[in-house]
């Protein structure tokens, strides 16, 4: 088959590989889904359940619940917003961020295992690869003091 030079073929190829790709370090490394809350914490800062339900692609009720279980497990606090009296927001404790470098380790150690098994991929490739995706996704603007509760 000839490789592909339309770029919506290849973007659509990109976003298929890249989709497959995090869901298999996931399965692989057992990942728990509330590790993406953190990473999702660290990208936007202090933010209300209903901007990280939004962010993280769940419902409300959904997010406050792997709130609760992360502020239980000491990787995230709640503090009064500072405008809004009915609501809280969300932030990552030092533990959290011990976490999510944890994660993020692994991920990187995983992904360096893979490269490894493959000889004829480089590391220039491998970079260029986070480049076009840094391009790509841009890290989103911090959004702290959000007002969704």
């Amino acid at each position: 088959m000839p490789a592909a030079t339309d770029p919506s073929v290849l973007g659509g190829e990109l976003a298929t590989q890249a989709a497959r790709f995090v869901r298999t370090l996931r399965r692989e490394l057992d990942i728990p889904a509330s590790a993406r809350v953190l990473s999702v914490l660290d990208e936007h800062g202090p933010s209300g359940v209903t901007s990280l339900a939004s962010a993280y692609g769940c419902t409300q009720p959904t997010m406050s619940a792997l709130v609760a279980q992360l502020v239980e497990q000491g990787w995230t606090e709640k503090s009064p917003h500072p405008t809004d009296t009915r609501s809280t927001l969300v932030s990552l404790t030092p533990a959290g961020h011990s976490e999510l470098a944890r994660v993020r380790r692994l991920n990187g150690e995983h992904v360096a295992a893979r490269l490894a098994e493959h000889p004829t991929l480089t590391t220039a490739q491998l970079r260029t690869a986070v480049e076009v995706l840094r391009v790509l996704v841009p890290a989103p603007e911090t959004q702290t003091g959000s007002t969704s509760s």
